[in-house]
């Protein structure tokens, strides 16, 4: 997935820099101004990500400004992983293009590792304490994973369940996740609320995974408020 992620940024930054060097010579007059040009144009004066970019990025409900500063810190992350060429002691699930790769890999890996069946196995998903600068190396098996935030409703960390969500509180931040593979037998499947992963807001098509978190409630409670889990907001 890192291969992937690193070959898809590098076609999303080679488009910004083609497509704003056309338009800049378009500007000076060196070419003539073309509609994608004249759209490219217009969507950097309405702070919106041109459509040319857009097709070539990641689901996203930003505005151009809040984008590219996310753009930016996505960039920083692949450029450390290449730097160490080994696994950051805790992964930022947003920063990969495709982050269902990445769990299904976690998955793979410990499946060779027991030769288990793939197919018998499912994500065990633990909500630590702590937060990315707690840790210091990644685990022996699985990832820490950090940068999710949950909608309608709120992780407690005193009680290590979901909570109602607090007034003003519209996404409040998850603590680190523990994510690692286990067989579909060993999983708990009392006090548990099945919580969808997004990319965004927008839900539906940005579905990513299930994870399984720990409540008091009955998990109809949660289905009801739409409860989810957001690596975007």
């Amino acid at each position: 997935e890192m291969r992937r992620s690193l070959k898809r940024m590098n076609t999303l930054t080679r488009e910004m820099r083609r497509s704003l060097k056309e338009l800049d010579l378009g500007l000076k007059g060196e070419l003539t101004i073309t509609a994608d040009m004249e759209n490219l144009q217009n969507s950097l004066f309405l702070d919106v990500v041109p459509e040319s970019w857009n097709k070539r990025a990641y689901p996203s409900l930003n505005g151009l400004t809040a984008w590219y500063v996310d753009l930016l810190l996505r960039i920083k992350e692949l450029e450390n992983w290449v730097a160490d060429f080994q696994m950051p002691a805790v992964i930022w699930l947003a920063g990969f293009f495709n982050p269902q790769s990445f769990l299904t890999a976690i998955m793979q890996s410990m499946a060779r590792k027991n030769e288990w069946p793939l197919d018998k196995m499912c994500l065990q998903c633990d909500v630590s304490k702590k937060s990315r600068e707690d840790f210091t190396s990644p685990p022996r098996e699985g990832a820490y994973v950090h940068g999710l935030f949950m909608e309608g409703a709120r992780w407690d960390t005193q009680t290590g369940m979901i909570q109602d969500a607090r007034l003003k509180e519209l996404s409040p931040p998850v603590p680190v996740i523990f994510i690692r593979a286990i067989p579909v037998d060993k999983q708990e499947t009392k006090n548990v609320y099945e919580c969808p992963v997004y990319k965004t807001r927008q839900r539906g098509p940005t579905f990513v995974w299930t994870f399984n978190l720990k409540t008091k409630e009955k998990p109809s409670k949660w289905v009801i408020a739409g409860v989810a889990l957001l690596l975007s907001i």
